[in-house]
Parts: structure tokens; sequence; C-alpha cells
């Protein structure tokens, strides 16, 4: 091939060209070796944070364990552990601590139960002195280390609030160097930047002013001051999170009695029995607060209960702090039989103008358990339809105490069906109830034809008596339970005992009214008198019977089975 006919180079580089590229080459080497490098640097660095922060939380857990121990909420800055000090001796530890200064330490009881309950709605009530009000102004302080915290805290007026902000100036900025008190909004504003509003609440349509508002936290001292729920439940709808590091909840202090008593009562005091979690409950129904089958909610959520309730009762003797001032306990003390009640023993079964003040939780109320098979056991019934229809199941002990171990306390019962209720009920007895007292009205024929709601239910087999309606009748079973709710001198019990499992009853009975025309009976126009009347009809009932101790059934066979020898002389 001729020089000619050789093919030419496309191109061709000049050696500075070329020399020029090498340098390139070798640049875009070196950048990516460096770029490695950093990269590997960077993700020492990143494991070296890491690790810091592990170490730095670690210091934070352990400091937050200390001032638990100091009841500090927030130490002042340069109080955290050092390194030295946490790796010190448990016992080192303790020393330390025990050289800070405490500025809170709560009552051991149920001060420290309320500060520390997870409960959605936490009651703190009972009587006066028992450190109620001051545990209100240290619960929100638990996420005012969190920005996002708002805490609202509610009394009934102006004047009620000034006492508890006069209280907030002197702990809050001990617990919270920094802290400040915006007077004209009655806000104290945290260095976290953390809020707790002090406001107050007259009248229903005062919530209006909290509308579009949110908080974590919301407290009312004194709830019963309130006549109705509106408040309260108005603000549940403001209780909302922004943060999933804080739980959303409210509290709320109060003495018994009070225009709003009879709805906190409901609400708090008598769903479970004191002290225990439960699951929140409509009061008007009784039935549990669930969530509602909509595509909105989480399919795990949907008809399941929303959130829990619990009533923390508390007691003068709770304070130690006023026990060593005896002159307070005495104040109380002299009080009139009702007031006294209330404030010095927290009582909450109690009413101005009860029918029944002689009715105590503690006395009469006992834990549910089955009556002996050996003991004689009967109904009493007073039916309704629309009203409700209420059952009580008793037993008779062998010295004639009468205990009141079940009931029934439903409405739209036909006749059938209260007996299919009774049956399945009375299943695990351990024997048939062979008898019951109902209302002789159901007896009544209704019209010329068809059997009367007595007859219905024997033909089911539900057997019943007539229960003594004559006249007469409603005072003289009034005074038969007053005196069976007195206590005996001989067996020092009542002669009426409840078992916790009659819910309804034990919410009942305290709160009936006198009437105010007849003083020896119940007002009969308050509307939950039915399962009154069923306690009425047993107590008067000669199914009331002393049930025989084995020993004197014997004994009484014996006697019968003796015949004299000689029946002029009787012997």
């Amino acid at each position: 091939m001729t020089e000619e006919t050789k093919p030419k180079r496309q191109y061709q580089l000049s050696s500075k060209e070329r020399a020029r590229r090498a340098e390139l080459r070798a640049a875009k080497s070196a950048k990516r070796k460096l770029d490695k490098e950093r990269k590997k640097l960077h993700n020492e660095q990143m494991k070296v944070q890491k690790r810091k922060e592990r170490t730095e939380k670690k210091f934070a857990d352990i400091q937050h364990v200390a001032n638990q121990i100091t009841g500090r909420a927030n130490p002042k800055k340069g109080q955290l552990l050092t390194e030295d000090q946490i790796k010190g001796s448990g016992k080192a530890l303790k020393n330390m601590v025990k050289e800070k200064e405490i500025l809170f330490r709560p009552h051991p009881g149920p001060q420290t139960e309320f500060l520390s309950s997870s409960e959605t709605e936490v009651l703190y009530g009972g009587a006066a002195g028992g450190g109620k009000s001051y545990a209100m102004l240290i619960d929100p302080l638990r996420y005012c280390d969190n920005t996002n915290h708002r805490a609202l805290l509610i009394r009934k007026s102006m004047p009620e609030l000034l006492e508890l902000l006069d209280l907030s100036r002197q702990l809050y900025p001990q617990a919270f160097p920094g802290a400040k008190f915006r007077e004209q909004e009655k806000r104290w504003v945290f260095p976290s930047g953390a809020t707790i509003q002090f406001s107050f609440i007259d009248s229903d349509h005062d919530v209006y002013r909290f509308q579009g508002q949110s908080f974590t936290w919301i407290g009312i001292d004194e709830l019963t001051h309130y006549e109705t729920p509106y408040v309260w439940d108005y603000l549940r709808s403001r209780l909302r999170r922004t943060d999933m590091n804080i739980t959303p909840y409210m509290r709320a202090t109060t003495n018994p009695g009070g225009l709003g008593g009879w709805w906190v009562k409901k609400m708090f005091i008598d769903p479970a029995p004191w002290g225990e979690s439960f699951w929140a409950t409509d009061i008007d129904s009784g039935d549990i607060l669930i969530y509602p089958d909509s595509e909105h909610i989480e399919k795990k959520l949907r008809e399941k209960p929303i959130f829990k309730r619990r009533f923390i009762p508390a007691k003068l003797t709770d304070n130690p702090s006023l026990m060593l001032s005896p002159e307070y306990m005495g104040m109380l003390a002299s009080l009139p039989d009702v007031q006294r009640r209330r404030l010095l023993e927290g009582d909450w079964d109690v009413s101005e103008g009860a029918a029944f003040p002689e009715f105590r939780r503690d006395l009469h109320v006992v834990p549910d358990m089955a009556p002996p098979s050996t003991l004689f056991r009967f109904r009493a019934c007073d039916y309704g339809y629309v009203a409700p229809t209420a059952v009580i199941w008793f037993a008779v002990d062998y010295d004639g105490t009468l205990y009141a171990y079940r009931e029934l306390y439903e409405t739209r019962l036909d006749a059938g069906s209260l007996a299919e209720r009774i049956q399945d009920i009375e299943d695990d007895e351990p024997s048939p109830i062979s008898t019951g007292i109902l209302d002789n009205e159901c007896w009544s024929q209704r019209g010329q034809i068809g059997p009367s709601i007595a007859d219905t239910m024997i033909g089911l087999g539900v057997p019943w008596s007539k229960a003594d309606k004559g006249p007469g009748s409603r005072m003289n079973g009034k005074m038969e339970l007053h005196r069976r709710l007195a206590v005996d001198p001989f067996t020092e019990k009542p002669g009426l005992l409840i078992s916790e499992n009659c819910k309804n009853l034990i919410r009942i009975l305290p709160t009936l009214p006198t009437d105010p025309n007849k003083p020896e009976d119940v007002d009969t126009k308050y509307k939950e008198d039915h399962l009154y009347d069923a306690l009425r009809y047993g107590v008067q009932s000669r199914s009331v019977r002393q049930t025989e101790h084995p020993s004197e059934r014997r004994w009484r066979a014996q006697r019968e089975t003796y015949k004299p020898v000689d029946q002029t002389f009787g012997y």
C-alpha cells in the first residue's frame, strides 16, 4: 500500500493538546480520589455525631431521673450531671441528689396518683384541704419543656382564679427559671415556648371565647361549680395535639356537692369503684363512648372505646401539712351533718334533703360475691316499659341481714322479654329462685281479654307474687328501709348490704329526695325512683325471713318429732 492509498486519520493532535488532555485526566482522577476521601470522612463524622447524640440522650435520661428524685421540674443551667457523676456509684448519685433543693414533692397516696395518672380525664375530688388545687398547678408542668405544649387552667370566676395565680407566681419561676408571666393575657410563657393560660368561665356561653383554639392540657378547679356538663364537654373539643410526644388530657378537682354535683357524680363517681380506671360512658345512657364506624376512622379503632376516666378520692388526712394543725379539722367537724360529711369525709353520697341520709358507701356497699346456696333468695320488681324496669335479687343471711346482690335496670322490655332476661340472669344460680315480688298493677287485665303482665311471665316459668301496695305501704316501706340501713347493735352491721355489682342502686339510693309535702315519703316526682320501689317491695315482703342455720334446722326437726307421753300434763 502506497503512501497515497493509506487511510488518513480524521484528526491529528498536537503534542501540546495531548499534554493538556493528560493533565485533565490526572486532575479528574485526583478529584475522584478526593471526593472518595471526603465521603469517607463525612461518614466517620456522622458516626461520631450519632455516638455523641446517644451519649447525650443517656446523660439526659439520667438527669431526668435525678430531677424526679430531687423534685425539680427543670434544673438550672449548669446543673446537669457530669460524666464523672454519671459513672459514679449509686450511692454517690443519691448523696448528690440529697444536696439539691426540692421545690415540690407530692404527698404519698392520692396526690401522687393524680400527678402520675395516664387516663385522658381524671377527677381528683373529695374532702377540703386534700391538696387538690396545689396538684392542679403542678400537673401541667409535665410538658413545659416542649414548645408545642399549650395548657389552660379554668375557674368559675376571676376572684377564685387569683388565688391560683398567686400560688403559680411562687412555683413556676423556681421550677423553670426564665418563665415570664404576661399580666394582660394571664398567661405564663416558659423558656421552651410552652404556655399555661389562666382564665375563668362564668356561664356556658363563655366557652365560645376559646372557639378555634386548641390545647394539650385543660384543667378545671372546682368542677361542681358548673351546673351542667356543657363546659366540660365543650372544652374536650378543644383538646388536641400537634406533637406526638405530647399526650393531651383533661384534669379536674372539686369537693362533693354544689350545683353540678349530680352530673360530676354520674360521670366520674358512679361508673366504677373509686380509684379504678374505666372507659368513659355517656352520663344519660350509661353506654361506653365508642368511635363511629366511619371511613374517616382507622379500621382498628372503629366501634372501639375512645378514652378512659378515673376518679381519685381525696381526704384531709392525705395532707400532712394540714394534719399538723388540728384547728382546721376541728372547723370542718363543727359543720352541719351534710356539709361535714362532704368537706371533712369527702362523702359523695349525701345531699341536701336526702330521704336516706344514713346510707354510707363504706358501710353498706360490699364486694360482689355470689351468696351461698344455703341462703334463701328471692327477687323484687317494679315494672316499666318507657320508664326502666327495675329488678333486685336478694339473699337473707342466718342473722336476718338482707343482701341485695344483683340488679336489672333496663327500658323497653315487654313481659316476654323481661321473663327471658330474668331466666338468663338466673342461669348461674345454684338453685331456682322460687318466688318474686311484683308490682300488683301487673296483675290487672288489659281490657277484657289477654293475660296480664304477671300471667305472661308466670306462664313462661318466672314465678311472682303480689307486692303490698295497700294504704300506708309506702310509709311502712320507707320506715323499714330506715331500720335496715341502721347498724344493729348486736350484729354490729346494718340490716341491708348492697353488692358493688348493683351500680344503679348505689347511685340512686343516696340521691332520692324527700317529698316536701310528705316528709315520711320519697318524692314521687323524682324520675329515678324505680329501683327504690323494687327495694321497698323487697324489704316489706314476707319473703324476708330469717334463713335457718343448719344446726337450728336439725334442732327444729328433732323438736317436731318429739311427742309427749302424757297429753294431760305435757310430758
